[in-house]
């Protein structure tokens, strides 16, 4: 049983504890809410990327990229957005469980298909070196990447992708992150990366107005495409640091409720204790007096 002196020790540890996860937690928040807010600035890009290359898609122009390109799939690379950091609860077990189905599907789809598998983050590259084998490799992203990276580094990592397949390295490019819908629902979605897909783009409405493109379809396309794909790559990395510290945040909130359920029975042992301790001296006293 334990003693007083170890239940006050044990209360003052998790009264600690409970005031490091909460400041956490704060940290955590306040992180959310700075990728929320690049997240709604980066809209209005992609928005206008968008409606470049519908415009394009509308008009009677003819032009080509080989970023359009559609091709028998032989070699697949999956791209998998994890963390760096733990303490954010089933985030990189949610991811790897949704990746572990769709190898299956994209298995299923491509029979025959060599699979790379890169991974964005230290955290999520343990989990996928569980699913390595035949014709599946698992590699980390470059060392100049991480799930923390921004700007210039997703720029370059978005022109290595590109040469990537145009150069015929991997014949389609597919990204796997935790798409972030709010602070309490984040979801691990699959979207394709390369080749471009022209359904993604919605038919402008204004398609029977003339466009007078300056200087040519071909080319207007050729430089707005990289702009697409880069909005894409930088809304991924931005989701899914929004979404880590959302699961962080959730996770820090579940050890404080823990720490305080803890703390509580804790005192009310100590509590228990020190009572029956002074009963006890109490009841010496009266029977000493009685003597």
């Amino acid at each position: 049983m334990a003693t007083l002196r170890e239940l006050k020790s044990r209360i003052g540890s998790v009264a600690s504890s409970e005031k490091i996860t909460g400041a956490m937690k704060m940290i955590s928040s306040a992180k959310m809410h700075k990728a929320e807010g690049y997240l709604r600035r980066l809209k209005p890009y992609r928005s206008q990327v968008e409606t470049i290359i519908s415009s394009m898609l509308s008009s009677d122009a003819s032009f080509s990229s080989p970023l359009l390109e559609q091709r028998e799939v032989k070699r697949l690379t999956l791209v998998v957005w994890g963390s760096d950091d733990g303490l954010c609860g089933a985030y990189n077990v949610n991811l790897a469980k949704r990746m572990a189905d769709d190898i299956t599907r994209l298995r299923d789809e491509y029979p025959g298909v060599t699979l790379k598998i890169v991974a964005v983050g230290s955290k999520i590259y343990k989990a996928c070196c569980r699913v390595s084998g035949d014709s599946v490799d698992v590699e980390k992203a470059p060392e100049w990447i991480s799930p923390k990276s921004e700007g210039q580094a997703v720029g370059d990592y978005v022109r290595s992708l590109v040469e990537d397949f145009t150069s015929g390295n991997t014949d389609r490019i597919e990204g796997l992150y935790m798409n972030y819908q709010s602070a309490s629902r984040q979801r691990p979605q699959l979207m394709t990366l390369l080749p471009v897909d022209q359904s993604n783009f919605g038919v402008d409405q204004r398609s029977g107005v003339p466009y007078i493109i300056e200087p040519d379809a071909a080319t207007v396309v050729r430089r707005a495409l990289p702009m697409y794909i880069l909005a894409i790559v930088e809304d991924i990395f931005t989701e899914n640091r929004a979404s880590e510290q959302a699961a962080r945040v959730m996770a820090m909130q579940s050890a404080n409720d823990n720490a305080k359920k803890l703390q509580e029975q804790l005192k009310l042992e100590y509590n228990k204790l020190r009572q029956e301790a002074i009963t006890t001296e109490l009841l010496d006293i009266i029977g000493g007096q009685a003597k």
